[in-house]
């Protein structure tokens, strides 16, 4: 087993239930963005081409009652908020920059359109200048 599936089973390893969840995310993304780099954190996983475009993690961006069993969050970092009932929390830390958090609990939430704001946050991470950025 490589060192990035034991990071990332050991990521999973207080939320086993969600994996499958996140597999199939990962999964999706490498056939869209097959460059796309990943890296495991203490809190997330980053997604990142040249820069940080996406992130999974458990952020609590809802009422524990509120969040499906299992869920993932899957972050975005994009130039506008999404108006969209399936972001829970959007956020804009610096102007032109708004990070959207959209909670997951179910593999058929896993859709085109989700993935069309996962390229275009990756579109919008490529435009930036300067150092990587952090989400």
């Amino acid at each position: 087993m490589d060192v990035l599936k034991q990071d990332i089973l050991f990521f999973f390893d207080r939320h086993p239930a969600a994996l499958p969840l996140y597999e199939a995310f990962e999964a999706e993304l490498r056939k869209r963005l097959p460059d796309t780099g990943i890296r495991v954190q203490k809190t997330q996983i980053t997604f990142s081409l040249r820069r940080v475009f996406a992130c999974a993690s458990f952020l609590r961006v809802r009422k524990k009652a509120e969040l499906p069993d299992p869920y993932l969050v899957i972050t975005l970092g994009l130039p506008c908020p999404l108006e969209s009932e399936r972001v829970a929390v959007k956020t804009e830390p610096y102007p032109g920059r708004w990070t959207n958090h959209l909670v997951i609990g179910s593999v058929e939430e896993l859709d085109d359109e989700l993935f069309s704001w996962v390229e275009q946050a990756a579109r919008f991470s490529e435009s930036k200048s300067g150092k990587r950025s952090q989400m």
